[in-house]
Parts: C-alpha cells; structure tokens; sequence
C-alpha cells in the first residue's frame, strides 16, 4: 500500500513537472489589415477614371437679354430640361462631359398690347470641359449647340388669349452658346448642378412681327445621375 501511494505521488509530480515546461496555452492573434490612406486614394481615383453614362434633370428660369429695343423689356419664365450626359476621363482632374437635352427657354414681357409669352423648345448640346478639383465639387466650362425645334407664342389682353405655334423654318435657328457651372456629388452616383447659358449670338427674331432680336439666358437647377 505504502509503495502504490509513493508511485501516484511521483505520477502527480511528473505531469505537473511536463504541463510547466509546456507553459500556458497560446491562441494565435487576430490580425486586422487596414488599408493606409494612399490605397484610398487610389481606389478613388480608379472611380474617376472610369467612362459613365447618366441622365439629368431638372428646371431652367429663363428670360433674355441684349434686346435693341429698351422698351421691350422682358421678365423670366419657368421650363425644364431633361435628357443623357456622359463622361469620358482624359487626364485627371479634367474629364470631356457631353450632354444631350431637350430645353424649355423663352420669356415674358409687357407691352402695349397686353402681355406677351414666348416659350420655345430646344434640343441642346453642351460640350463641356469637366474640372475635379476636389472630391465631391467639379466645374464646367464650355460651348453647347443649340437647335430650335418649336416655340409657343401666347398674347393676353386681358379679354382674350391667342396662342399661336410655330413649327416652320426653325432648321436654320441654331445658335451657340457659353455655358457655366458647378456640381455637388450627394453621393457616389447622385449629383446637384447648377448652371449659367447665354446665348453668344443674336437670335434673330421674326421678321413679320415686332418682336426683336435678342438672347436667351437660362439660369438651371438640376440633379443628375450616373451609372458605371
């Protein structure tokens, strides 16, 4: 009995001897990679790099100026505008920003006669240098073609409204104009823009009325969205 209890205490003694040169259990650590700041840059600069194709819309107030008769001053009327946009990188920051739009424009004025309303449609077509220059801001800056395909012309005298359409010999009322302005990126493919056009040339009017020469100019608040 003696020998059995010395043999257990020499087991005992021997197991504790071989767990404490074994040392505590170690787990291996979790390592979490973090990304340093200049891939960010990257992977955002990969976004930028890349051709999208979208659609905008939005609201133009719009009226003219440059008129050669000062009595025939003109107020703004409300239109809209809708239609694609595209963006092709060049070199960052500067990407070629084409549009395609339909355009309300036109004016208002007050003359002897009663009130005058005039409201023409357009197909524009701005063809605009696009600037990043922080992330989540741009500008752009350029010429947009512009193609008269309609116009509204509406007289009130207070007793009676006349409309008269126009849909003739509006192939040669094209004009150039220079457009402004500046977006806001919501998010990754939601944009807020706000823009400035004027006319560069003379609209020429119509010959067999009163009516003179002068330029549109549209104020547009839009938003836009890109797809990639």
């Amino acid at each position: 009995m003696k020998k059995l209890l010395l043999l257990a205490i020499g087991l005992i003694t021997l197991a504790g001897a071989a767990n404490a040169q074994d040392g505590p259990r170690r787990y291996p650590r979790r390592v979490v990679r973090r990304l340093p700041p200049q891939h960010q840059r990257v992977r955002y600069v990969d976004d930028w790099s890349r051709p999208k194709i979208g659609i905008a819309g939005g609201i133009n107030i719009t009226n003219t100026v440059d008129a050669y008769n000062s009595d025939f001053s003109t107020s703004s009327i409300a239109g809209a505008h809708v239609g694609l946009t595209f963006e092709v990188p060049i070199a960052y920051p500067f990407s070629f920003a084409p549009e395609f739009l339909f355009s309300q424009k036109g004016y208002k004025a007050e003359t002897v006669d009663g009130t005058f309303r005039s409201r023409t449609n357009f197909i524009d077509i701005p063809l605009l240098a696009k600037f990043r220059f922080t992330r989540g801001f741009n500008i752009v800056v350029g010429p947009q073609l512009t193609f008269q395909t309609s116009t509204r012309n509406t007289y009130d005298d207070g007793f009676r409204t006349i409309y008269k359409d126009n849909y003739d010999n509006v192939a040669d009322k094209s004009y150039i104009s220079g457009l402004i302005g500046v977006g806001f990126d919501l998010n990754r493919n939601t944009e807020l823009r706000f823009r400035y056009a004027l006319d560069l040339d003379q609209n020429r009017g119509d010959y067999n009325s009163s009516l003179p020469d002068f330029r549109n100019q549209v104020f547009q608040i839009g938003i836009g969205f890109k797809f990639q």
